[in-house]
């Protein structure tokens, strides 16, 4: 599919090995498109074949080892994924790293690392597009269904993460990292300049979350197509599809030892990879605190490190729907339902904040109390369910704390939903609330769960809720105006310039498309590395300027030195 310059140009004179990273013509025209979503509709093959992976996934429970250089390794401290709708149902088996263990993956990469670095880009990408062809067909159906059986994704929502937007990551990651590669320095008559668009030295540490299959193969995928290796801790609620997703990679032509798969106790992992003097970068999606922990223990072990560690996080957000009093009340009704209790509320992005002006409330919250009353909460094998249960018995406890807060403040009125029930599954109704307090701490805190928390402003104060919105929360990830008014929607832009590094108008603040709209926030929901773009991939390259000069020179002193 591509092609290398491998060749030295006679005419200007370069001679340098780091010139197989130049694209040509043919590599630049590499054009990826987004992965087309399946319907699922009654009677139509693919649903005909997911039935059949649920079936091979749903009566077995898997046993994935540690893989260290291609070595599967099952040790002795065992432990189970289970189906969040149904707790008492084993889906994996999975074995911890233990220190000793993730010591040795740590040298096994560095003994790879060479090797895999000095392969031509063309030779890596292509393993990760044949992963991603593999994802497209033959894997497709059983991605979404150990999605849906172990992270409680229903069928369209593991359709859009664990095939698209996963397949989507690997092609785009290429058509970037060549795009990239294009700029290269001014050259002189004299001189030849060029960039080498090396990888990092020593190895990345790559943390994924239980919620997005395709973040878990993105956060090790990025950093191996650059030509770095990964030690991989994926989430213990997302262990069956992550490793189904490493199993691709091998499949695909991954050599042993450039990403290891190393299930672990996060305290554990965290503490002996950040006191590994090869650290070279920590790519992590997850909780504030656990990424200020991190970033902690390389702080305290800075004197230690060869090079300087990168940090790359996604922390999540207080993400938030602000409504004009110009917004179309149906557009509002639907998008606000979609983002708020989509995946239970689970995505980093979905919607936990929303204030509406008080002329247009009365029929926005009647409009979602009937839309309420439709939604289904249940197994996600089933096909009417819209909502499952969340992920595990430590969320389902986090999110119950809130409720109970809600039906106890005097501020606070729980308009729908707010029951609970984990004796089967881990299931927390979507749930409506309306604050008279936007300073209330359910309009201020992450809970990470089916609970949509809103305020009924004046509408004569607007210029007042933009300032609330901003200021109110620590985070910054993504947010949504809606307006039909043109001025409103400057204004806003405007005042929330830095409210959230996703912004959407007239639509919902949940649902980045890999290419389309590159995703992350600042402030403490992140980095802001914008995972899905161009600039990513930058965060693993350690360039290096080259320059040759064709004349010799012949004499020590300057000009200016002349008597």
């Amino acid at each position: 599919m591509f092609t290398v310059c491998r060749t030295i140009s006679k005419t200007i004179g370069r001679s340098y090995l780091h010139i197989r990273l130049l694209a040509t013509a043919q590599m630049q025209g590499y054009t990826a498109v987004n992965e087309p979503l399946l319907s699922y509709k009654p009677g139509s093959q693919e649903c005909k074949d997911l039935e059949a992976a649920l079936e091979k996934y749903k009566n077995v429970v898997t046993d994935i080892p540690v893989v260290v250089g291609g070595e599967e390794i099952y040790t002795e401290d065992v432990h189970y994924q289970v189906a969040p709708f149904d707790h008492q149902k084993r889906v994996a088996k999975y074995h911890y790293a233990s220190q000793a263990l993730i010591e040795k993956a740590i040298a096994v990469s560095q003994s790879v690392r060479r090797q895999w670095e000095s392969k031509p880009l063309e030779d890596r990408a292509q393993i990760f597009l044949k992963a991603a062809d593999l994802m497209s067909t033959k894997y497709r159906m059983e991605l979404n269904a150990a999605t849906m059986l172990g992270q409680g994704k229903t069928i369209i929502q593991a359709e859009i993460d664990a095939a698209a937007e996963l397949i989507d990551f690997l092609r785009f990651d290429v058509q970037f990292a060549m795009t990239n590669m294009n700029y290269q320095p001014i050259s002189t008559d004299i001189t030849t300049n060029s960039i080498s668009y090396r990888g990092t030295e020593g190895f990345w540490a790559a943390i994924s979350p239980f919620n997005f299959t395709a973040i878990g193969g993105h956060l090790t995928s990025a950093i191996a197509l650059m030509g770095n290796v990964v030690l991989w801790k994926p989430s213990d609620t997302a262990i069956l599809s992550n490793y189904l997703t490493y199993k691709i990679f091998q499949e695909a032509g991954l050599p042993p030892g450039v990403i290891n798969f190393i299930p672990a106790d996060g305290p554990v992992f965290g503490n002996t990879v950040t006191s590994s003097p090869d650290l070279t970068g920590i790519n992590f999606t997850g909780s504030v605190r656990t990424f200020q922990t991190l970033w902690k223990l390389v702080g305290q072990n800075i004197g230690t490190y060869k090079t300087f560690p990168r940090m790359i996080g996604e922390c999540g957000g207080k993400n938030f729907h602000l409504i004009h009093p110009s917004a179309d009340v149906a557009g509002v009704i639907n998008t606000s339902v979609r983002a708020a209790f989509e995946y239970s509320g689970q995505k980093c992005s979905a919607c936990s904040r929303m204030y509406v002006p008080k002329s247009l409330w009365p029929d926005i919250r009647q409009g979602m109390l009937e839309t309420h009353k439709q939604l289904k909460v249940g197994s996600p094998l089933e096909k009417d369910t819209f909502l499952s249960a969340v992920i595990d018995d430590k969320a389902f406890d986090r999110i119950q704390g809130y409720l109970e807060h809600a039906k106890t403040a005097s501020n606070l009125q729980v308009l729908a939903g707010g029951h609970c029930d984990n004796s089967k599954g881990y299931f927390v109704e979507p749930t409506i609330i309306e604050t008279s307090d936007p300073q209330d701490r359910i309009m201020k805190e992450e809970i990470f769960g089916p609970v949509l928390a809103v305020y009924a402003y004046p509408d004569d104060e607007y210029s007042k809720i933009l300032d609330l919105v901003s200021s109110s929360t620590a985070y910054g990830l993504t947010g949504a105006v809606f307006a039909q008014d043109e001025d409103a929607i400057k204004t806003s832009c405007d005042a929330l310039r830095f409210s959230a590094g996703n912004f959407y108008i007239n639509d919902k603040c949940t649902g980045s498309v890999v290419g389309q709209q590159p995703f992350g926030g600042a402030r403490l929901s992140g980095t802001n590395d914008k995972a899905g773009g161009p600039n990513y991939l930058l965060r693993f390259c350690s360039p290096q300027a080259i320059k040759r000069t064709h004349v010799i020179q012949t004499e020590w002193r300057y000009p200016s030195m002349e008597s």
